[in-house]
């Protein structure tokens, strides 16, 4: 085969590995903290009444008396339905597109999702305090059947990251502390998806992509507390991966054969800075409010390359662009023993209508929840709250070019109405030493 013809044949795998970010801007996990579960997440860099503020803002350890560990697990439950609204493909040397025969994908998620994290907080001085935290900040996993109508866009999306965020914290006087920390961060990422033959008639190709990566990132805040109300706020800087892998692509029949690969390729994975600003304020001594609005710089991320070994680079357009949530909250003590809290969050997607993927099939979201504490002791409280997610409905109007620049070119056209929900439950318990 020529060596144009060989190039052509490998867009299809890198198209797909160029997804991966994708899955990152639309499922960044928020789930950080079982406790900020319950009141939506508005706690933020401001409460500080929980180890888990260390993700948060690690300033806000410095309002933690003693060693104190908090862990626990969010169990999320996402649903999304894809409805075919006339999906096509191209056939070479017909003049008219013909539908994409199969079904909506079936239940793509998992039926539960795990969520864990955990963190420890130690005052080591009057002034000084340390941390750790471990969690998984992004994240997701898809799997839709093998005769869905978009599954030249996608089939199977597997997507991890682990990340390890060592901290330090300072009060710098009676009001005012700062703190910061690094977070090492490990991503893995399996994605799949159909590639189609030159006649309808013939079973579909496979591509198959594999990557992963550590790196290191950082994060800094400042907390100040002036009566009964806390500011909090915290910079997280991006992170730019460098995923090594492989891509296979097998089952293309006939003169794009020779397409058939499996070679190393790397692509860069880069995830946003976040800006948190909060605010919390006690009202009583037993009744409080919390306040908190976040900022993503998914706009830094409008592109990705793919080098593969032997092949030129590829580039997909993905035009993320910056994003927000704002959440609000409030929790009362029923008693020494019993808190109870709600709240709710707006949540903006940050992926391009114009681009949208069934392989992050993601809309504006509208969270409302509702949580509860309970202290058998000063020492040792559980929490546990539930969350619903609304997600906003989207058109998916995806093409897609496979060996484009040869006569063998085919493009294929999602059309498709997403929808999706989620639940999830979450428990942690919190120790006080």
């Amino acid at each position: 085969m020529s060596l144009f013809l060989r190039n052509a044949a490998l867009i299809p795998p890198l198209a797909l590995l160029a997804a991966t970010p994708a899955l990152a801007g639309g499922f960044y996990l928020q789930e950080q903290s079982p406790k900020e579960t319950g009141r939506a997440m508005s706690g933020g860099a401001a409460a500080a009444d929980d180890p888990s503020v260390l993700f948060y803002n690690p300033a806000g350890m410095t309002a933690l008396p003693g060693v104190q560990l908090s862990a626990g697990i969010n169990a999320l439950m996402a649903r999304a339905r894809q409805d075919n609204r006339g999906s096509v493909r191209s056939v070479p040397g017909v003049a008219t597109a013909v539908p994409v025969t199969g079904g909506d994908g079936g239940q793509a998620f998992e039926s539960v999702i795990p969520i864990p994290s955990a963190y420890v907080t130690a005052q080591l001085s009057d002034r000084l305090w340390a941390g750790i935290g471990v969690n998984a900040p992004f994240g997701l996993k898809l799997k839709y059947d093998d005769d869905f109508i978009g599954r030249y866009d996608s089939l199977y999306t597997d997507l991890k990251t682990y990340n390890i965020q060592p901290s330090l914290a300072y009060k710098l006087n009676d009001n005012l502390a700062i703190g910061g920390g690094i977070d090492v961060q490990y991503v893995k990422v399996t994605l799949t998806n159909a590639l189609p033959n030159l006649s309808p008639l013939q079973p579909d190709g496979a591509a198959r992509v594999r990557g992963k990566d550590w790196t290191i990132g950082w994060n800094a805040g400042i907390f100040y507390t002036s009566g009964a109300t806390h500011f909090g706020l915290h910079y997280r800087s991006a992170i730019k991966h460098h995923l090594s892998g492989r891509y296979q692509v097998s089952g293309l029949l006939g003169p794009i054969a020779a397409g058939n690969a499996d070679l190393p390729a790397t692509a860069p994975l880069d995830l946003p800075d976040i800006v948190t600003g909060s605010i919390a304020h006690s009202f009583t001594p037993t009744t409080r409010a919390m306040v908190t609005a976040r900022w993503y710089n998914w706009s830094r991320f409008q592109r990705i390359a793919i080098t593969p070994q032997g092949a030129a680079p590829s580039v997909k357009e993905l035009g993320y662009r910056d994003s927000f949530s704002v959440a609000l909250g409030a929790e009362h003590d029923l008693s020494e023993q019993l808190t109870l809290r709600a709240g709710t969050m707006y949540d903006k997607t940050p992926t391009n209508s114009d681009l949208l993927t069934t392989r992050v099939p993601d809309g504006n979201r509208l969270w409302l929840t509702t949580g509860a504490s309970w202290s058998f002791s000063p020492a040792l409280t559980l929490n546990l709250s539930y969350a619903h997610t609304f997600v906003k409905k989207a058109d998916i109007v995806r093409p897609d070019v496979y060996y484009g620049g040869t006569a063998a070119a085919v493009t294929t056209t999602t059309l498709a109405r997403t929808s999706g929900r989620a639940n999830q439950v979450a428990a942690s318990i919190t120790a006080r030493f």
